[in-house]
């Protein structure tokens, strides 16, 4: 029902939307950034100057940490995602029907192509 009718007292002012719920409002984190940097690790010194390579082409930013324990794994999985990012695919406009045809006739498009 409606607090119209039914007045109970004064209502508790509204809470922001960021102090419960775990909304995150700092969507500009973007990493390789020089304040959220990458975290890399790798398994020798000459790998290590190859990545340092690459992110140094790709003007990234870095924490690179070589781990020559046996067994170690490397982790560069946040640079390849970045690296290998997709470019948006784009298409030519199609013309509308009334536009003159590309095929230089001078006729509406929707009498000689369309």
């Amino acid at each position: 029902m409606s607090d119209k009718f039914f007045y109970k007292g004064r209502q508790d002012a509204r809470q922001h939307h960021t102090a419960h719920g775990g909304f995150e409002t700092r969507a500009s984190q973007k990493p390789g950034s020089r304040k959220y940097p990458l975290t890399l690790v790798v398994t020798s010194e000459a790998r290590r100057q190859e990545i340092e390579a690459q992110v140094a082409e790709a003007s990234l930013h870095a924490n690179i940490t070589v781990d020559t324990r046996e067994g170690a794994v490397e982790s560069i999985a946040e640079l390849s995602v970045l690296l290998n990012k997709g470019t948006p695919v784009t298409t030519a406009k199609r013309p509308s029907r009334n536009d003159p045809c590309s095929c230089g006739s001078g006729v509406k498009f929707k009498k000689c192509c369309g």
